[in-house]
C-alpha cells in the first residue's frame, strides 16, 4: 500500500509538534540529567574507601604522577560542554541561562550515543579571554571540552587559542562537527548524483562559524575552492570586500579563495547554476526563494539546516526541482545533524587520549558515517545514518582513534578490534542503562500524547 502523503498543513503541524511538547515535557522532568554512583555501595563502611580516610592513597599517588588521575578517577571520560549562550541555536544572543537546556540536551547525547558523562558549564561572561581562560583552569576535572553556541568571531579566536594551550582536547561543535556531518552528506549526496566532489559548483548561503569550517574542511576534502561562493547578511565573498580584511580575517581568506569567477551579487545570483546548496544562516521559513532553487543545475542538493525551522521547506525545495533535500531536523529525511559525530568523535578521541582532535580527525570520522550509510544502501532519501543505528557510533569512534594514533597525537596505542570492542560497550552499557532506569520507574514515564510520530 502506497504511504500517504501529508498536506503542507499537516506537514507544518508535525514540524512544530517538537516546540509544543518541548514545552510540557521540560517542565515535567525539570531537567534531563542528573549525577548517579558508579562504584558499590555495599555498606557505609564503604563510604571510607570511597570518601575520607582511604580516598587519601589514590590522592597521593596521582600527586606523584599525575598521568594516574586517569587510573583512579573518570576524568578521561568526563567532557565539559561550555558555552556562554551568545549564539545559540538559531535564536542568537539569549543568555547562558536560556542556552542551559541546550547544554543539558548536549550533555543527554554525549551518555546516550556516546557513553561520554558530559557537564554543561554556562558561563556568565562574554569575553573571550575570560572564556579561555575558564577553560584553562577547569581542565584537570575534564578529559575533553566542548565548546558550544558561542558567537562569530570571537568563537574562532577562544578555539585557536585553546587548541595551542590546553593539555586536553578542545573542540566546537558548531564549527568542526557541523563541518563533520555535513561533509559526510555531502559525499554520499554526490555519490546519489553522480557527480565528482573536486568538479561541483558549491553555494554556501551564510558565513557563520559553521559555513566557513564547512567550507575548509571540503576543500581539505577535495572541493576546488574555485567553485564555492559564499553569501553573508551584505552578498557574496569576493576580492572586492575589503572591508573584511581586519574586522573578519577568517571571512577575508574565504574572499581571496574562492568564488573564482567573482560574481557579485546576493542569494540568488550565488545560487544560480549551483550543483550543491549548503544553506545555515537563519532560522526560516521564506529565507531561500524557490525560484532561486528552480535556478539550480540539474539534479540538484539542497541542505537547509537552520535551527530551529529550516532556510526553507523542505517540500518547496522539491517542488522547485531539487533531486536530494536534508535539514537538520529528526522530523524530515537526511537529517544533517552534529548529533551523528560529536559523540562517536569524543567516544574515539577520549580512549585513545589522543592530545587534540584535528581536522583529518574530523574528515576521517566524515567517511565512516558517510560509509555505515553506503554499506545499508544511499537513497534520495538516505544520506547519512539516523541517530538510531547505535552501532554507527563505535564505527566512528574507531576511525578517529585510528586517525589519530597515524597521526602520532596520542598517548594510548590500541588496535582496530580493542577500540571497536571498547566503544561498542561503553556505549551499549550507557544505553542500557538509561532503558533499565525507564523500565523501573527510576525515570518516571512521560505523560500520554507526548510522543512524536516517526
Amino acid at each position: 500500500m502506497a504511504e500517504k502523503r501529508l498536506t503542507k498543513e499537516e506537514l507544518l503541524t508535525k514540524a512544530y509538534k517538537p516546540a509544543e511538547i518541548a514545552m510540557q515535557l521540560h517542565p515535567f522532568y525539570k531537567g534531563k540529567i542528573e549525577i548517579i554512583p558508579k562504584c558499590v555501595i555495599r555498606n557505609f563502611q564503604d563510604f571510607g574507601i570511597w570518601y575520607t580516610p582511604g580516598v587519601a592513597e589514590p590522592c597521593k599517588d596521582i600527586n606523584k604522577n599525575p598521568e594516574a588521575v586517569y587510573k583512579h578517577t573518570n576524568k578521561g571520560n568526563m567532557v565539559a560542554v561550555v558555552t556562554d549562550g551568545t549564539r545559540v541555536l538559531g535564536l542568537g544572543d539569549i543568555g547562558p541561562e536560556a542556552g542551559l537546556p541546550v547544554m543539558e540536551g548536549k550533555a543527554l547525547l554525549f551518555k546516550y550515543l556516546g557513553g561520554v558523562d558530559a557537564f554543561p558549564i554556562c558561563l556568565d561572561t562574554k569575553d573571550p579571554d575570560e572564556i579561555i581562560n575558564t577553560v584553562l583552569i577547569l581542565q584537570p576535572s575534564f578529559g575533553g571540552v566542548n565548546l558550544e553556541d558561542i558567537a562569530k568571531p570571537k568563537c574562532f579566536r577562544i578555539l585557536r587559542e585553546l587548541r595551542k594551550k590546553a593539555r586536553i582536547p578542545v573542540w566546537h561543535d558548531d564549527q568542526q562537527g557541523t563541518a563533520c556531518i555535513t561533509l559526510a552528506g555531502a559525499i554520499n549526496a554526490l555519490k546519489v548524483v553522480g557527480k565528482p566532489l573536486d568538479n561541483v559548483k558549491i553555494t554556501m548561503i551564510g558565513a557563520g562559524a559553521s559555513n566557513i569550517c564547512i567550507t575548509n574542511i571540503l576543500i581539505k576534502a577535495g572541493a576546488n575552492p574555485g567553485k564555492i561562493i559564499m553569501v553573508d547578511s551584505k552578498g557574496t565573498l569576493h576580492i572586492g570586500r575589503t572591508e573584511l580584511k581586519e574586522k573578519e580575517p577568517e571571512k577575508w581568506e574565504l574572499c581571496e579563495k574562492t568564488n573564482e569567477e567573482q560574481v557579485i551579487g546576493g542569494m540568488k545570483e550565488a545560487i544560480k547554476g549551483a550543483d550543491m546548496l549548503i544553506a545555515l544562516s537563519r532560522s526560516g521559513p521564506d529565507v531561500i526563494k524557490k525560484e532561486w532553487v528552480a535556478s539550480m543545475s540539474k539534479d540538484a542538493i539542497v541542505f537547509v539546516c537552520a535551527n530551529p525551522i529550516p532556510e526553507m521547506w523542505p517540500w518547496e525545495a522539491k517542488e522547485a526541482g531539487a533531486r536530494i533535500v536534508a535539514t537538520g531536523r529528526s522530523d524530515f529525511p537526511n537529517q544533517i545533524n552534529n548529533s551523528l559525530g560529536f559523540p562517536g568523535i569524543f567516544r574515539g578521541t577520549l580512549d585513545i587520549r589522543a592530545k587534540t582532535i584535528t581536522d583529518e580527525m574530523a574528515i576521517a570520522a566524515a567517511y565512516e558515517l558517510a560509509k555505515c550509510a553506503e554499506d545499508k544502501g544511499l537513497n534520495e532519501n538516505y544520506l547519512v545514518p539516523t541517530m538510531e543505528e547505535w552501532e554507527v557510533y563505535p564505527r566512528v569512534a574507531t576511525a578517529v582513534a585510528l586517525k589519530a594514533q597515524e597521526q602520532g597525537i596520542t598517548l594510548l596505542k590500541k588496535s582496530r578490534d580493542e577500540l571497536l570492542n571498547e566503544a561498542s560497550t561503553i556505549i551499549k552499557k550507557a544505553r542500557d542503562e538509561i532503558h533499565y532506569m525507564m523500565k523501573e520507574g527510576f525515570i518516571k514515564p512521560a505523560p500520554e500524547n507526548t510522543l512524536l510520530e516517526e
